[in-house]
């Protein structure tokens, strides 16, 4: 009988082939087969390149790895929540495929997980006083997550200053709950997920972390910020209806 799965880490990607087979080929160097009960689950969107057969390829024979085809190109909130209610860990972390977050941090937030058993979700923060950035973003880019993120100060979520991090960490019940509410399909899923956990009283705790900027964002700079903006607006009234219809289940205790 396999030993069961402690952790589970979920990888969203969409036209990666560029990048991906080299971070799956680091995923399996960095954890060699030390790590028992590792899942990684890649959720691969319908693509305009190779990316989907090149994750299969870089993975081939390893049984910890799971390549899912989600057949449609609907955002990247689609594609991680597809893979955190498929992820069977204990604990699952959703993390970019470029790795710009270096896997070591994995081991840190699960030892945090482990000295806190009281959190049950823990999100990476460029923010945070102690967080290492290796490589920062643009000039215009950097100042247009500030404004987003002040919009988010604004809106939803005073005192997080770093909704964005493609970092987090969660105690699977939690994951199971959240992302099964999830309604947002882009870039501002996290801004959504992370209300429907404080609505619901779920206790997050915001890490440093060290930070690789990647030069080949998905983020488009005149696009995506504006279809952030706009669903910040769809977003308290669509959590408190969540909250209101679907209480948090008695079993999940709240925090203190």
């Amino acid at each position: 009988m396999p030993p069961p799965i402690a952790v589970s880490l979920v990888i969203p990607a969409y036209n990666e082939e560029s990048r991906l087979p080299s971070s799956l080929r680091d995923i399996r160097a960095f954890f060699g087969h030390e790590m028992q009960g590792l899942e990684v689950l890649v959720v691969v969107e319908a693509s305009s390149d190779r990316s989907l057969d090149a994750a299969r390829e870089a993975v081939h024979g390893d049984a910890r790895f799971q390549i899912v085809d989600n057949l449609v190109h609907r955002g990247k909130g689609y594609a991680v929540k597809s893979g955190m209610l498929r992820a069977q860990g204990e604990i699952v972390i959703f993390m970019d495929a470029d790795l710009s977050t270096p896997l070591a941090e994995v081991y840190a937030f699960l030892a945090h997980l482990v000295q806190h058993p009281e959190t049950h979700v823990a999100i990476g923060s460029r923010e945070h006083a102690r967080s290492q950035i290796m490589r920062k973003q643009t000039w215009i880019r950097r100042n247009l997550g500030r404004t987003f993120n002040a919009f988010v100060q604004g809106l939803t979520m005073r005192g997080i200053t770093d909704t964005q991090c493609g970092f987090k960490a969660f105690r699977r019940d939690a994951a199971q709950d959240l992302f099964s509410r999830q309604t947002l399909d882009g870039f501002a899923f996290d801004v959504e997920i992370l209300m429907l956990a404080r609505e619901l009283g779920y206790k997050i705790d915001v890490l440093p972390v060290k930070w690789v900027n990647s030069p080949a964002s998905k983020v488009r700079i005149w696009i995506d910020p504006l279809k952030m903006l706009w669903d910040l607006l769809k977003i308290r009234r669509r959590v408190r209806r969540s909250v209101r219809a679907r209480p948090r289940a008695p079993s999940i205790p709240a925090s203190r």
